[in-house]
């Protein structure tokens, strides 16, 4: 009986080559298993009430971000959301410094 080369079905014809690489511990493709932890994300960060911010920035404010959250062993977005908090909660002094940064296009 000849067998061809991609059937890996007969195993009693494999016996004598060797599987390359650790063994798959998961029957899903990587794309798939990315989707679906995504998904589970998602819901984890629904159920604790978070809602999600997307901010854009050039890549000199995103390396100051990456570095002081480093500093101060957090993620970046840890830091940006503990910033807007501060910023809102002294609404008094940021708020004039925030809109004479938007009123001078330097955003």
């Amino acid at each position: 009986m000849a067998k061809a080369n991609n059937d890996k079905v007969t195993i009693d014809l494999f016996v004598d080559q060797p599987r390359r690489g650790r063994p798959r511990t998961n029957p899903l493709p990587r794309s798939e298993q990315l989707r679906i932890n995504k998904r589970k994300q998602l819901l984890r960060d629904k159920q604790q009430g978070k809602k999600r911010i997307e901010l854009k920035t050039d890549r000199q404010l995103h390396q100051q971000l990456t570095d002081l959250a480093e500093s101060l062993n957090c993620s970046r977005g840890e830091l940006v959301e503990a910033v807007v908090k501060v910023a809102l909660a002294r609404e008094d002094i940021f708020l004039p410094a925030v809109i004479n940064l938007i009123k001078s296009g330097e955003n």
